[in-house]
């Protein structure tokens, strides 16, 4: 028997055929999916210390379950103290059951973490059915254990979803178990 991932066995059984009954789509392919997520994080005090980007990495792979890849700069800004193909960030992109890993993980352990939640912001929609959004901590993960941290730092997560509309990508990501603002 081979292991599917909770929420991926979800969106078959339950988020399927809740958004076909919804939005009355004539076929099971019609039905909106979450292609991939996509974790970014930006270091802006890398121009200064080149070991920010390793712990970055180190901490991002940690976080994924997958290698992190440095982002590097593709102009020269002199006012940053920035040179062209200078490391200024890490990222990384999930597809398929770790991806679903990843989001189980982060709506059930980390966003309740988080300090005075009060729910996802449901304005991020970008008019296309991606999501976008911010978090200020990477602290909130439970693979970060926090007396190893030295700097703490933000990240920027992508929702990356087939839907043709943002009602469509809101309904799928509620479904799924993304919990939006009242």
């Amino acid at each position: 028997m081979k292991y599917v991932p909770r929420l991926k066995e979800k969106y078959q059984k339950e988020v399927a055929p809740a958004l076909m009954q919804q939005f009355s789509y004539s076929t099971v392919m019609q039905v909106p999916k979450l292609q991939k997520i996509c974790i970014n994080q930006g270091i802006g005090d890398a121009t200064g210390d080149k070991k920010l980007i390793d712990n970055a990495a180190t901490e991002l792979t940690m976080i994924a379950g997958q290698k992190a890849v440095p982002t590097i700069a593709r102009k020269s800004v002199s006012n940053f103290k920035l040179r062209e193909g200078m490391p200024i960030g890490v990222r990384v992109t999930l597809r398929g059951e770790r991806m679903y890993e990843f989001l189980d993980r982060f709506i059930t352990v980390a966003l309740p973490r988080v300090r005075d939640f009060r729910g996802v912001n449901d304005k991020s929609f970008d008019g296309r059915g991606n999501y976008s959004m911010g978090i200020t901590e990477q602290i909130i993960f439970p693979e970060i254990d926090i007396d190893k941290v030295n700097k703490i730092m933000g990240m920027d997560i992508s929702f990356v979803t087939s839907a043709s509309t943002d009602a469509e990508a809101y309904a799928l990501l509620k479904e799924l178990g993304i919990p939006f603002k009242k």
